[in-house]
Formats: structure tokens, sequence, C-alpha cells
């Protein structure tokens, strides 16, 4: 598969692109908007400064040229939820071009490049009535947006995910957007063909459009390629077209021919000068910019041993990458804080985020109880979602529910010979050098201690017991 990103994301300005009316999430229908955004004749556009400041500062921050001399041009095309029947936007001469993000997957590192950043409006949103009928809301025509576009270097679902999520990631620490894919602050439309391995053409297109979660993205993205596939075996012709990702069925839905650009009979806005840029101004967005994903992914592999892809996992979030620093530094594992943020701690706060409930401090000290031996895996994972629930001292925790891991040697080997006796088939097993009815065994213990007995501890009790 051969895959390219274009992504939406609105900026976190307190007004539209090219009027005063806000771009408050939520607001009741049509209370946000006025005659410039709904496009009445007459009116004329004024540029938001901050959109381009916003943009620059994407750009900047995803090594991206800034054009000194950029221009608005509209994009002509018809849908209902666009009232001018025109959008404005960016073609032959856009703000920001020619970057890259490098991206970390389990198989290793890649540069992913990026075409072109530009600003535009948005269209307004359309509301289908359950029995028939549509509404139309136009409070979110002409809220700002950059649309990114990476070039075709993509070639998996989880390189496109990564990609996503790295982009994410430096878009936050920017400060320009929230980025909130649950109500549409980033969306993704995933161009894709297929072609033979080892060939250098690229096949024929389609694009899924308004693509708003991870999740969603490569589900899409693992469909489209196997409908792609089957058809051209089956001797069918892939047509360029837009298509849908539907969550429940998990396939893609033709909704029409995509355009190409001349469809869209760009020409320059003549209502908004060129956007004019130089170097004073660059320098001051560029001493903005804080320290990016990459820089703090390598201060982690050298000052904590982290591998370079978990490091990559905890920079895409700037406050799970804060809350690992805060607890990293509290104690003598910080591998193992990495494994609790990226396993547990990811997996209660889910995709869209939010606070941290459980301090920094108490992780860290969870981390040096497990690092020490005095409670195992199994327990410092049921103590972190106990206090994620309820924040506290770990070790309290511990002591009430008696999880304190048993390492006494007398105590594990009457533990190990209870065992024995009581599944004499398993010792038989292993002496006769099956070596996995040695987990049996160790399971046994395991479970009269609920889960407390030293695991590696255990087995080797049960090794020298059987090999006697």
């Amino acid at each position: 598969m051969v895959i390219g990103l274009e992504v939406h994301v609105e900026l976190k300005t307190a007004a539209k692109i090219f009027c005063d009316c806000p771009t408050t999430f939520g607001a009741p229908p049509n209370t946000q908007c006025c005659p410039v955004c709904m496009g009445m004749p007459g009116t004329l556009p004024v540029l938001n400064s901050q959109v381009v400041e916003f943009a620059i500062k994407a750009g900047l921050a995803t090594g991206c040229r800034v054009s000194p001399r950029s221009r608005q041009d509209r994009k002509n095309y018809f849908y209902p939820d666009l009232p001018k029947a025109y959008q404005i936007s960016q073609y032959d001469l856009p703000l920001c071009e020619g970057g890259a993000l490098s991206i970390e997957t389990e198989g290793g590192q890649k540069t992913v490049g990026i075409t072109r950043i530009h600003i535009e409006e948005d269209a307004g949103k359309l509301v289908h009535l359950p029995g028939g009928g549509t509404l139309i809301d136009c409070n979110r025509c002409g809220v700002p947006l950059i649309e990114i576009v990476s070039e075709p270097d993509i070639r998996s679902a989880e390189e496109a995910k990564a990609y996503l999520q790295k982009l994410r990631a430096v878009i936050l620490y920017t400060g320009i957007s929230d980025c909130k894919m649950q109500e549409g602050s980033l969306r993704c439309d995933v161009n894709l063909s297929v072609r033979p391995a080892g060939e250098e053409a690229l096949g024929t297109r389609t694009e899924m459009k308004n693509l708003n979660s991870f999740q969603s993205v490569t589900r899409a993205i693992e469909y489209e390629f196997r409908r792609q596939v089957d058809a051209l075996e089956a001797g069918e012709a892939i047509v360029q077209e837009t298509r849908r990702f539907d969550q429940n069925s998990g396939k893609t839905l033709s909704m029409r021919r995509k355009e190409n650009a001349n469809d869209y009979r760009y020409f320059p806005d003549p209502d908004l000068p060129p956007i004019r840029v130089d170097e004073a101004y660059l320098a001051r967005l560029q001493g903005e910019i804080p320290a990016l994903p990459d820089a703090r992914k390598a201060d982690y592999v050298a000052r904590f041993g982290l591998t370079p892809y978990a490091a990559e996992q905890l920079t895409a979030r700037r406050e799970v990458a804060d809350y690992f620093e805060a607890a990293a530094v509290r104690c003598r594992y910080p591998a193992l804080a990495a494994n609790l943020i990226l396993g547990e701690v990811l997996s209660l706060l889910g995709e869209d985020g939010g606070e941290i409930p459980l301090s920094p401090a108490h992780l860290a000290a969870l981390c040096e109880l497990w690092g020490e031996g005095k409670i195992n895996s199994s327990t410092c994972r049921r103590a972190l979602e106990a206090l994620w629930r309820q924040d506290g001292p770990p070790e309290e925790w511990i002591e009430t529910q008696g999880l304190w891991q048993i390492t006494d040697e007398t105590a594990l080997a009457q533990l190990a010979q209870e065992a024995v006796r009581a599944a004499p088939r398993s010792a038989s097993d292993y002496r006769r050098g099956k070596k996995a009815a040695l987990q049996a065994l160790v399971g046994r213990v395991m479970k009269a201690t609920q889960g407390r007995a030293d695991p590696a501890r255990t087995q080797d009790i049960l090794r020298r017991l059987l090999d006697r």
C-alpha cells in the first residue's frame, strides 16, 4: 500500500479566520455566525493575524520552509454546509512547504515528508434527522484550519497511526490547537493506493474522508487495502473516488467521484492581499516554540536508558511526558515507571486524555516497591488501579490489603512442597523433561498466596526441589 495523509487541524483562536465570531465548541446551532462567515453578498473578509502566526509555528515545528510571500485562493465547489459555495484556501502559494516528521514504530525509525501546510476556513455541519431531512449548523463556517499534507511515504496502517500520533504531539506542544479528535478539531483524510511489490508507479488512489480517531484510521486503511487488492486480483479497475468509513460495519463506502484540482477552479481571492512574512517575525515565532517531542525522546534514551520506541510513545502527549519526568526523577527505576505509564496509565487515561489522578510521587513510590521486590508486577498493577480511584501512598494500600510479596525462603519452600504433593503428575512431567510443567506448579503457589509469592524465587526453589 501507498498512503498519503491530509490532516485538518482547527486552530485555537478566540475568533474565526475572517470575522470576529467566536469559535467556542458546542454552542447552540447558528449562534456563532455572521454575514461574513455566511458569505452574504457585499461582505468583506479580514484575515485574523493569529491564524498566520499559528500556521507558521506548525511549519517551523515540522521543519518546513516558510514562504516570504503567499496568497489565499477561492476553491469553488458546492456543498450544502458551505453557504457561499466556495472555500477560501491556498493553492499554488501555500504558507509552508517541504517539512518532515521522524516516526518510530516497532519496525524502527522512518521519516515521512510533509508537502505543505496551508491555511483555510472550515465549512459548516450537516445534522441528519432520524426521520429524514437535514439541518445546517453554520457555527463552524469560518473556523480557522491548517491542512497538513504528507508525501505518499507511508506504507502501513501502523506507520499512518505513528505519523498521526507524532503530528498531534508536535501540534499540542506548540499550543496552537487542542487537537481533540472527538470534537473534530483534528481530522484526517487518507489517500490510499496499491501497487505490485517492487514497482514504482503509483496506482489509482481513493480518499477516505474525515476520520477522527486513531482506531478509525487504522481500521479504514486495513479494509480499503484489502478491498483494492481483491478488486485488482479479480480484474476490476479502481475508481478515483471519495469514500467514507462506516464504524459499525468496518467498511469503506463510496460517496462521490474524487475531484481533481482543476475541478475546483482555483483563483486568487480578490478581497484578500498577499501574506508577507519577514525574517524578524519568523525569528520571534521560532523563539516561542518549546522543546518538541524528538528532543525529549533523545533525552529519555540518554538519561533514563529507555528504548527509542518507548520514548516515542511517552512523548506523544506533552502532559504524559511531563508526568513521566516528574515520576522518573523520584525513583531509581525509570524503566518501570515508563512501563506502567505506557501500559496501565495510558489505558486508564483513554485516547482523549485528561488529568492523571495518581500523583507522580506515588507512582514513583510504587515503582520503588516493585523494583526492590517488595511487591510483584501483579500487585503493582492492582495498586495502581486502586490509587487511580483514590490517590494516596501505595505502602498504606498494600498494607491494608496484605499484599506484600512473600520472599522468605523457608515459607516459599514449604509452599513449593505443598504444590508438589498436590500435583504429583506435574512434578513427574517436569522430571521427564517437560519444562512447561514447572509453570503449573508455580501457578499453584501463586494461587495459594493470592499472587503474593515472589515468582522468580518460587521457580528457583521448585527447580531445586524437583532436580534433587
